[in-house]
C-alpha cells in the first residue's frame, strides 16, 4: 500500500501541491487529473521521492524519507514523458538500464545471464525481443515508448508512476499501452498510478480517480462516481459528459 500523508511539495520554497493525502491499496490504479499547473506531475515526483517534501510517503508502511534510493527504486518506478533527448543505445541496453537495482555493485560490470533473461522476457512482453539489437533512435514514437515501459518493468516494481505515458503515441498504441498496464495490475500484487491530460484516458485505466485544481484535492474517489457528479465541469470549466459522449459520436455513422 501506499500511503501519502499532509504532503506539500514545490519549486524554490514555493508550494505547488498542498496538504495532500490519499492512500492505495495494492492492485488498485489511480489516475490523477486537473488543469495545468495544477500539480499533477509534482504530486508524482512527490510521491516518488525525486523532490524534498513536508508530509510524509509511506511505502508498505515505510516512510521514503528513511528509505535509500535504490531501496525506493525496488518498489516505485516511474515512466515520465518520452523526451526527444536520449542516447542513442540498443534497444537491449536501454532496458537493461532498468536492471540497476537488481545488478547492485555490479552495475558497471558485465550483466549476468539471469538479468539478461530477464530483460528479454520484458521485451518479449511487450512486443518489442525482435527489436532488441536496433537503435532506439531507429524507433518510432510508439515502439520507443514499448522500450521505456520494457525498461521500467524490468526494474520489477510493485508501483509504476506514470507521467503523460501517453504523450506522442498514436490512438492504436495509446489504448494498448493503457490496456497492458492494467493487465499488469490484475495480479493483486501491482499498482499504476498515472497523470492525464484526456479524461477518456484517465477513465481507461483507473479504479479511482484524483482531481486536482490549484495545488489541492477537489475530489477522490471511484472514477466513474466522480464522472457522474459533475464536479469535473467546474474543474474544467466544460460539460465532461457531453464532450466523452461527443467523442463517441463523432465516430458514429448512419446506415
Amino acid at each position: 500500500m501506499i500511503e501519502v500523508k499532509n504532503v506539500s511539495a514545490g519549486y524554490s520554497g514555493i508550494d505547488v501541491i498542498e496538504n495532500i493525502s490519499l492512500k492505495l491499496e495494492v492492485g488498485l490504479n489511480l489516475s490523477i487529473v486537473g488543469p495545468n499547473g495544477c500539480g499533477k506531475s509534482t504530486l508524482l515526483k512527490a510521491i516518488a521521492g525525486i523532490i524534498p517534501i513536508k508530509g510524509d510517503v509511506l511505502i508498505d508502511g515505510k516512510s521514503i524519507k528513511t528509505m535509500k534510493r535504490a531501496e525506493i527504486a525496488k518498489k516505485i518506478a516511474v515512466m515520465s514523458q518520452m523526451s526527444a533527448i536520449y542516447f542513442s543505445y540498443t534497444v537491449f541496453e536501454t532496458v537493461l538500464l532498468g536492471r540497476y537495482v537488481a545488478m547492485k555493485d555490479n552495475f558497471l560490470k558485465e550483466a549476468s545471464q539471469q538479468d539478461k533473461a530477464y530483460v528479454e522476457k520484458c521485451l518479449e512482453a511487450v512486443g518489442m525481443l525482435e527489436y532488441k539489437d536496433r537503435q532506439i533512435d531507429c524507433l518510432s514514437g510508439g515502439e520507443l515508448q514499448r522500450v521505456f515501459l520494457a525498461r521500467t518493468l524490468a526494474q520489477e516494481p510493485e508501483i509504476i508512476l506514470l507521467d503523460e505515458p501517453t504523450n506522442h503515441l498514436d490512438l492504436k498504441c495509446q489504448h494498448e499501452l493503457i490496456l497492458y498496464l492494467k493487465n499488469w495490475s490484475k495480479d493483486h500484487k501491482h499498482s499504476v498510478i498515472g497523470v492525464f491530460h484526456d479524461i477518456n484516458h484517465a477513465m481507461e485505466l483507473a479504479d479511482h480517480l484524483l482531481v486536482l485544481e490549484k495545488g489541492h484535492i477537489k475530489a477522490l474517489g471511484k472514477a466513474e462516481e466522480i464522472i457522474k457528479s459533475g464536479l469535473l465541469n467546474d474543474v474544467y470549466e466544460m460539460d465532461i459528459k457531453k464532450y466523452m459522449l461527443n467523442s463517441l459520436k463523432k465516430w458514429e455513422f448512419v446506415n
